[in-house]
């Protein structure tokens, strides 16, 4: 009999992630991983980063080396769309050079498709000058539009926009971040966290306006943005706009394939599909939380990593649901922002530590429960509340302990006795 085949569909973290599990695991099948874009997997945090002020180079960006592809014997597929999937048949379709169409068979399918970025549907979104910010491609296009001097409107105040406005200051252009919501990254931290962000931001010269919203973008004569209109009738210079309101998931195989979605492919706690064949990776996957108490999708490196290595396991008969901690991380104004657990739902927070140094955490409380940390250059803190989150209730820490002032989390953890 055959080995089996496996067909991973995206080659972002998730996706590569896949095949190298696969081939540690001592996977002896077929293995390919399919990209839509012309390069090698690459590494995205540092697209609004790094890449953009050039400390961190393009031949620093790939997650592997082709030679890996090649020594682990694991077909590497890019700049080629897939088009359909037929899930009764087991069966792909690729989009090949000159239209040409191609079918592939899998025994197991993996999703991996990542998401597409949001486009704000106002006048003037189609002008020169307006970008998004999400490949390979997106970056080069905005690179090369940084120049000192320039006014930057930053359209939402989420990770990569706030990680975009930092980076643009570095590199001396005039920023604005303009955020719906009442704080920044209002579905992400608390609001000390925002507060410290915005502080911090607007300290570094970007001006940072809350509940407001972009109703049109303005060009010259050339097809070129100016000016962004704000409600209220603000104008705001704008030579440079990038929309960082969002993501929506890939979903278009699944929904044509008849598998559930909903904000994102719905997957079980072992990140399969309604077909037993299929499993949803990543940005696109739907799965239930232990930490949320309800399904939900992440959008970071560590969640696309830790589920390919997951369906990996569960390819070579080792299924498991999945219970990984989720954590994020950021980069911004020379603060690296460290984030353990699920904290949406908190009603609570505690700060321990030197807020005016820019050395702080917070600790989110839904009741009297740790859900979890937000750190501020205290990695200590963020690796400690990530072990103690793992370990359960027994291990936290309550409000009252961490409303002491002498409060120390290295210290608690070393003095606390099992439960």
């Amino acid at each position: 009999m055959a080995a089996p085949s496996v067909v991973v569909v995206g080659a972002g973290q998730g996706g590569t992630e896949t095949a190298a599990a696969l081939r540690s695991r001592g996977f002896s099948g077929r293995i390919t991983l399919i990209g839509a874009e012309d390069a090698l997997p690459y590494q995205r945090p540092p697209l609004s980063k790094g890449y953009l002020t050039g400390s961190t180079p393009a031949d620093e960006l790939p997650l592997r080396p082709r030679s890996f592809f090649e020594a682990q014997d694991v077909e590497l597929i890019t700049g080629t769309p897939v088009s359909a999937l037929d899930a009764e048949g087991q069966r792909i379709t690729l989009e090949g050079a000159g239209g040409r169409r191609v079918r592939l068979r899998y025994d197991h399918l993996v999703l991996a498709t990542g998401a597409r970025p949001r486009v704000l549907p106002v006048p003037g979104a189609g002008l020169s000058g307006v970008h998004t910010l999400r490949d390979l491609r997106d970056a080069l296009a905005l690179r090369a539009e940084l120049r000192p001097g320039a006014h930057l409107l930053v359209v939402g105040g989420g990770f990569v926009g706030l990680e975009l406005a930092s980076t643009a200051r570095l590199l001396g252009l005039d920023v604005t971040v303009v955020e719906a919501g009442s704080r920044v990254m209002g579905r992400s931290v608390s609001a000390a966290l925002a507060g410290h962000l915005t502080a911090a931001h607007r300290a570094h010269g970007t001006r940072v306006l809350t509940r407001r919203e972009v109703v049109a973008l303005r060009g010259d004569a050339t097809g070129r943005v100016r000016v962004a209109e704000l409600d209220g009738g603000e104008r705001v210079p704008a030579d440079v706009v990038v929309m960082g309101v969002g993501v929506l998931p890939r979903t278009e195989l699944a929904t044509d394939a008849g598998l559930p979605v909903g904000d994102g492919v719905l997957v079980d706690a072992t990140l399969r599909t309604a077909d037993p064949a299929v499993h949803a990776i990543g940005d696109c996957a739907r799965f239930p939380s232990p930490y949320a108490g309800r399904p939900l999708r992440l959008e970071s490196v560590q969640n696309a990593s830790d589920q390919a290595r997951l369906v990996a396991a569960a390819i070579c008969g080792a299924p498991e649901p999945y219970t990984a901690l989720p954590w994020f991380w950021t980069e911004q104004c020379g603060l690296r922002v460290q984030l353990a657990g699920i904290t949406a739902g908190h009603d609570r927070t505690v700060v321990s530590g030197d807020v005016a140094g820019g050395r702080f955490s917070v600790f989110c409380f839904a009741g009297d429960r740790l859900v979890g940390t937000e750190s501020v250059n205290r990695p200590a803190d963020h690796m400690i509340t990530r072990r103690l989150l793992a370990e359960g209730a027994g291990a936290l820490p309550t409000p009252a302990e961490v409303s002491d002032p002498g409060f120390d989390l290295k210290e608690y953890q070393r003095t606390r006795q099992p439960q």
